[in-house]
């Protein structure tokens, strides 16, 4: 397998459940960029939840965010390409208001949400930064949207299609996500690898979750993790362990390792 380029998921993939990154999961990756092999984050997280991870493996090369719909700098953190989605506000949050949901909008400039809870909480610890506003977001200032993420604590594809015609839609098993039309990370990665020239041919995506089914697809390889849904599944090419089982390791171990050789940290 010819591989130049990886792009790993984080939540349900390179992530045990408890946030942290296997110390089998790090070595493995260690020993793709021994090789040769540029390896880059691609996730639904904002670049603040992003950064002390790709930090932590010591990576150099830039992230892809919410979705695809920003791409930041290694070294700064500075957004080098941004997606901006449109919604009719009024109707969104007039039906957004009317049932029980949170709401977090992810701006250029930071996170407007309508009510405070675990995520919210975890992502204030991880980043370092709070939201710039809790409350009715009608009443919210703010511009320059990048994904909205809708909680309403179970699947809810009929809500989300109303939203269709404006945005891409990502349906999860909790709610839903906004981004702008045809956006994705299959998008950013284009742009990334056309910058590094890099055959799409040459690329490994793997992933577990319905925002990674179009990387999956259109990657030279599409790897689905053992944790993902049979939809993720059908759209890759293998099928690696659960996130909790180092997935991700195995994977590299088995097919893009070459014969061992001792790893730089």
């Amino acid at each position: 397998m010819n591989v130049r380029a990886i792009f790993i998921d984080m939540d349900g993939t390179l992530l045990t459940a408890s946030n942290n990154i296997s110390q089998r999961n790090l070595e493995a990756i260690y020993r793709l960029i021994n090789q040769g092999v540029k390896v880059f984050l691609a996730t639904g997280r904002h670049y603040e939840v992003t950064a002390p991870y790709h930090k932590e493996i010591g990576l150099r090369t830039p992230m892809i965010c919410l979705n695809g719909a920003a791409i930041h700098e290694a070294l700064t953190g500075k957004a080098i390409q941004t997606r901006t989605v449109r919604l009719n506000e009024e109707r969104f949050h007039h039906l957004t208001a009317e049932r029980p949901c949170n709401v977090i909008v992810h701006t250029a400039e930071g996170l407007y949400c309508k009510e405070q809870d675990d995520e919210v909480d975890y992502w204030t610890k991880v980043g370092q930064i709070p939201p710039r506003y809790i409350g009715d977001l009608r009443q919210a200032d703010y511009e320059d949207v990048l994904k909205y993420s809708v909680r309403t604590g179970s699947a809810n594809p009929e809500f989300s299609a109303l939203f269709k015609k404006e945005a891409e839609v990502i349906d999860w098993n909790d709610g839903f996500e906004l981004i702008a039309p045809k956006v994705s990370k299959w998008s950013a990665i284009k742009s990334l690898i056309h910058a590094y020239r890099i055959n799409p041919n040459e690329v490994v995506a793997i992933g577990d979750g319905p925002n990674d089914i179009e990387m999956l697809r259109h990657a030279g390889t599409g790897v689905a993790m053992g944790n993902a849904s049979e939809d993720v599944k059908t759209a890759a090419d293998f099928v690696t362990g659960h996130h909790q089982n180092d997935g991700l390791a195995d994977f590299i171990e088995r097919y893009l390792c070459k014969p061992y050789e001792p790893f730089a940290l």
